[in-house]
């Protein structure tokens, strides 16, 4: 089966409201390309090596949570710009991107996924555009919960742990780049926090606070949103998807 193109954009736009949302960048169709799209591959970044592994595929459509566009950067098509979108241009491929609706989705979105993987439903929203999740736990302290994480994920991870056992009892994650909502993780309660990546204010905060963080990679925790909506999408409405995970070690 097959299905057009913007009927299939009306689809994505439908489960994910980007409206709703403040971003960083274009949500939606990034670069037109074929109008009939049987074939869709799901990736997390919109990168030349998911370009050619969807090429090899001979997908119709990406569906991915970071694309080629962003608020700010250098309009010129040159480099690596030019390289991606010229693979995109000469197979005539569609290129989907959702930013923040892809963390957002209360069951599909990265934030529900990484939720899945580790064993948590959450129970509570928080932060800005509320794309941050809190849950009930039970770990006797953060060094537990960052060897369930690093289990679960398969990859090591950044654990800075306050002095003193605090057991947990409440955990809250955002994926991806998301250490500026640390504070509003304290603020909802946690006993710790999980996202992507750290930066140098929330090594000090987490132990004034005594509230455990944990970075456990921005592709690590993102790589679970785009696959689930793609895969999802597709068999509503009767299309091939593979999810292509291109290894990143950030």
């Amino acid at each position: 089966m097959s299905i057009q193109r913007h009927d299939l954009l009306a689809h994505f736009d439908s489960l994910l409201q980007p409206e709703r949302f403040k971003d960083y960048g274009p949500n939606g169709l990034q670069v037109e390309g074929k109008n009939e799209i049987a074939r869709i591959v799901s990736g997390v970044t919109a990168s030349r090596a998911l370009i050619d592994a969807a090429i090899k595929a001979r997908a119709d459509a990406i569906f991915v949570h970071h694309g080629l566009f962003w608020r700010g950067m250098d309009g010129r098509v040159t480099g690596w710009m030019k390289q991606r979108l010229q693979r995109l241009l000469a197979h005539d491929i569609n290129l989907f991107a959702y930013h923040l609706p892809l963390d957002a989705h209360a069951e599909l979105g990265n934030n529900a996924q990484l939720g899945r993987v580790l064993g948590w439903q959450a129970d509570q929203r928080f932060g800005e555009q509320e794309l941050g999740f809190c849950a009930p736990a039970a770990f006797a302290g953060a060094a537990q919960l960052a060897a369930h994480v690093q289990a679960a994920l398969a990859r090591g991870v950044t654990l800075v742990a306050p002095e003193g056992a605090r057991a947990i009892r409440r955990v809250a994650w955002c994926t991806g780049g998301a250490q500026g909502y640390f504070e509003s993780a304290i603020a909802a309660g946690a006993d710790a926090f999980i996202t992507g990546e750290i930066s140098e204010p929330q090594t000090h905060l987490a132990r004034e606070t005594g509230v455990a963080f944990i970075a456990a990679g921005h592709h690590a925790t993102e790589r679970y949103g785009a696959p689930a909506v793609a895969a999802h999408v597709a068999q509503q409405l009767g299309l091939e998807h593979r999810f292509i995970d291109i290894d990143n070690p950030a």
